[in-house]
């Protein structure tokens, strides 16, 4: 099993930033990525960043490219998803996701990842 603790959200105005984190622990030596989505009210969970855990490859939603960026700390099993540029439409509950499965591309497949954190709210006030 991979436990995963999210934190950093909170409450910013619209073109502010916040930088999420999230820990990993347990078998970390079966991670292969990790990911971020995000559910916003009445809205269906969606794809928003992820990184190959080996090589550092990214890969973001259209949405958000230019404006988040993720990185890891491979001694610290943690990785962080920085958001500037934040807009109100960006206000939802984000998830850190852990993908054990390995696959050649960093994927946005909801399905592929099988470990997930509890969630972390971000509000972007207009």
């Amino acid at each position: 099993q991979v436990q995963l603790v999210e934190s950093g959200g909170g409450l910013v105005q619209a073109g502010g930033s916040l930088r999420l984190s999230c820990a990993a622990s347990g078998r970390t030596f079966s991670i292969y990525a990790m990911g971020w989505f995000r559910q916003a009210p009445g809205k269906e969970r969606e794809f928003v960043g992820a990184i190959n855990w080996s090589g550092g490859d990214t890969a973001y939603a259209d949405s958000v490219k230019g404006r988040f960026t993720m990185s890891r700390d491979s001694a610290k099993i943690t990785v962080y998803l920085q958001m500037n540029s934040l807009k109100p439409e960006d206000t939802a509950v984000y998830y850190c996701a852990a993908r054990n499965v390995y696959r050649d591309y960093v994927g946005p497949l909801e399905y592929e990842y099988g470990f997930w954190g509890q969630g972390t709210q971000v509000t972007v006030s207009s």
